[in-house]
């Protein structure tokens, strides 16, 4: 017979405390995390680590449709996709902003709309709900969990 001793200790998760640097507070926004997938992709593809998106969707296990997505976020102006990958992180609730509500933004071309797009969509956390069009805000107090969707009061940006 083989006797094993081993030294047992409860009590809990044992941490590392670090002296004078605070751990940051919160959770970095999904958005921001998924930039940072779309630029990391990106390389990937570019060092020839893999041969394409296809090959990307199936290694991560999502469909192509998916990797599109978040590879159009690639499209977005270089300064957009610098505030995107510094959002403040937050520590309850839903993400404050969604790849959803960045796809029309990445759809337009011109880096200027995108900006005013952008603005429209950071000032008062509408929602852009199609190119060219003003925004709308989501108001609590429907049937259940429905909303009700109204014109945003705030006054549009100039062209």
């Amino acid at each position: 017979m083989i006797t094993i001793q081993r030294e047992v200790k409860r009590g809990g998760i044992h941490r590392k405390s670090t002296k004078g640097a605070a751990a940051p507070v919160g959770r970095v926004p999904r958005v921001a995390r998924l930039m940072a997938l779309a630029i990391r992709f990106d390389q990937l593809v570019r060092d020839g680590v893999v041969a394409d998106q296809a090959e990307l969707a199936r290694l991560g296990h999502v469909t192509r449709a998916r990797l599109t997505q978040i590879m159009n976020l690639l499209a977005l102006a270089p300064d957009l996709q610098e505030e995107i990958l510094f959002l403040p992180t937050f520590e309850r609730g839903r993400n404050p902003l969604t790849e959803k509500q960045l796809r029309p933004i990445a759809a337009t071309s011109e880096w200027r709309k995108q900006r005013r797009m952008w603005t429209r969509l950071s000032t008062c956390g509408c929602r852009i709900i199609a190119e060219g069009a003003h925004r709308v805000r989501q108001i609590p107090g429907g049937q259940g969990n429905r909303s009700t969707a109204r014109q945003c009061r705030q006054p549009r940006l100039p062209r």
